[in-house]
């Protein structure tokens, strides 16, 4: 029977990975998630049923239009695989409980944004406003940090800082990143909140390091932040603790190292 769920769990994350590449190429553009259908941006075919299963459809075509042959992106099936990875670790890391509501809401979103951010630069409000309510519902009631203000303080402590850091940096964060870490903030309460964005800003550091010296990027290059952001929120929802005890551990060996 667990099989059963592991399976069950990890198509559903597939499909609505499908969904969710659409909704963050689209939702930054304004246009409907519905109309018109899902088709080739090269020629405007129509795509069957049998060519949108998520990741097999990708492999069997060989990465190609059926009708012009153009070249299919990798990064369709790419997060259709990534939001089944995430919705299995989430099962597998909480089990069936109210948290795990919250941790598929939490999954999905960022997907979304990163999507989002990486074809448009933008981090739409609605995608934010659409999950924040749920999730603050959750936080609140069936799925509380312990203290249960933990989580609203994160969220505020999560957007003040980045605000912060906005002013101080005349503009180097957009303001969808500010609202973004008032969700994630939520999520992992107040020392996950510093702990993701310290992981986020690492990350963006070594990319954009990597960047410079392989693309010439400059420093008036926009490189977005949500995938950055996103990285760090899931590193520290699955693994903070264990990330916190090998940091408190390396520190405990340093200390004994210098002093004895």
């Amino acid at each position: 029977m667990e099989v059963f769920w592991y399976i069950y769990i990890f198509v559903t994350g597939l499909v609505l990975g499908s969904f969710y590449n659409v909704a963050g190429l689209r939702l930054p553009k304004g246009e409907s998630l519905v109309h018109p259908r899902s088709h080739c941006p090269a020629c405007g075919y129509t795509l069957g049923a049998w060519e949108l299963i998520p990741v097999v459809s990708f492999v069997l075509q060989r990465g190609r239009c059926r009708k012009c042959g153009t070249s299919i992106s990798p990064v369709y099936p790419f997060f259709e695989l990534l939001s089944g990875l995430l919705f299995v670790l989430s099962y597998h890391t909480i089990g069936f409980s109210w948290e795990l509501l919250a941790a598929l809401l939490f999954v999905s979103m960022l997907l979304i944004i990163t999507v989002s951010d990486l074809s448009e630069k933008i981090i739409p409000d609605k995608v934010l406003l659409f999950f924040v309510v749920p999730l603050a519902l959750l936080r609140l009631t069936a799925a509380p940090l312990d203290p249960w203000w933990d989580a609203f303080l994160g969220g505020a402590a999560g957007f003040v800082l980045l605000l912060l850091v906005a002013v101080v940096s005349k503009g180097g964060v957009g303001g969808g990143d500010i609202k973004l870490y008032g969700v994630v903030g939520l999520l992992l309460g107040l020392s996950g909140m510093f702990l993701s964005l310290f992981l986020a800003a690492a990350a963006g550091l070594v990319i954009g390091l990597i960047g410079m010296k392989t693309k010439g990027w400059g420093r008036k290059t926009e490189v977005p932040f949500g995938p950055f952001i996103a990285l760090g929120a899931v590193t520290v929802y699955f693994a903070g603790e264990t990330l916190i005890e090998l940091y408190a551990s390396w520190i405990q060996a340093l200390v004994m190292f210098v002093f004895l």
